[in-house]
């Protein structure tokens, strides 16, 4: 099983929508959120959240998951890259 990096690129695009908006459509961008049980407050997944406001208040909803299915064997991926 690979380690996921949920928090790092969820951290990285909120970054990145606050730092560079050259043509002024993104407003308010939220903190990122955990998934949490609603109720019990214990860790669900390693899913994150974060709601992005355009320039005329419409909100958005900007979710990084894993998505496991479409892993890529990396071992391989690098075999095969470097028999080229």
């Amino acid at each position: 099983m690979n380690l996921a990096y949920c928090d790092r690129i969820a951290d990285a695009i909120r970054k990145a929508l606050i730092k560079s908006d050259p043509t002024g459509i993104i407003g308010p961008v939220g903190a990122v959120q955990m998934d949490l049980h609603p109720t019990e407050g214990w860790f669900q997944s390693t899913k994150k959240t974060m709601i992005v406001h355009d320039m005329n208040g419409k909100a958005y909803s900007v979710t990084v998951e894993e998505q496991p299915v479409l892993d890529i064997d990396v071992d391989q991926k690098f075999f095969e890259e470097t028999a080229k």
